[in-house]
């Protein structure tokens, strides 16, 4: 993997999973020391960092890692909802594979489980492994890009409430009644039950966030 790559997945990665939380600040040659790679692609991976929006690169001062406000988190919230939304619909329209149906039947099996068993990190990894699988099943690949985009940004906010959130198994069922949805290519159904599930899921979301950690 070429240096700039290399530094721009593992600063994202570390950005994403907190082990460099909002407000940080570095000069670049500290993060070029953090990675132990030169100041040529780490300048490169923070000027696309900046375009996601993750850090603020201010030149001689080094850079911070942004923080998001609640009406920062609202906006992707509507727009990745609305994003998910379409996607599903679209699947439902394609039709999707038998093996693909039972693959999923399995993943929600696992969810069930990780409710039973209490244990929301699982169940988070495992919720976000069945919406992606979900919508690259729309067969449309901008649009799961931009999605991809969007799951990035919200990504942080999802990790900081993930032991505050109640049970998950009004998620559960709703999980089981989209898919069958789809499965069925009942579009409208699909669609809607979607719709119900992102808007539910996204008020909660900033529930938590307004009453919880920063």
């Amino acid at each position: 993997m070429p240096a700039r790559e290399r530094a721009y997945h593992e600063l994202k990665f570390r950005i994403m999973e907190g082990r460099l939380p909002p407000g940080t600040t570095l000069l670049e040659a500290e993060v070029a020391n953090l990675l132990g790679l030169s100041r040529t692609p780490v300048r490169e991976a923070l000027i696309k960092l900046e375009e996601e929006g993750l850090v603020d690169v201010r030149p001689r001062h080094g850079i911070s890692v942004r923080a998001q406000s609640i009406d920062d988190l609202s906006d992707i919230y509507d727009v990745f909802s609305t994003l998910e939304v379409k996607a599903v619909e679209l699947a439902a329209r394609r039709g999707i594979e038998t093996n693909d149906g039972r693959r999923l039947s399995g993943i929600l099996d696992q969810l069930e489980r990780a409710t039973q068993r209490e244990d929301p990190v699982r169940w988070s990894h495992l919720d976000d492994q069945f919406h992606s699988e979900l919508v690259t099943l729309s067969g449309n690949n901008r649009l799961c890009a931009t999605l991809r985009q969007y799951w990035d940004q919200q990504y942080r906010a999802r990790m900081a409430i993930v032991h505050l959130r109640p049970s998950t198994a009004q998620s559960d069922r709703e999980h089981r009644a989209i898919l069958q949805a789809v499965v069925e290519r009942d579009i409208r159904r699909a669609a809607h039950l979607h719709q119900q599930h992102r808007d539910r899921a996204d008020r909660l979301a900033l529930e938590l966030l307004r009453r919880g950690p920063a």
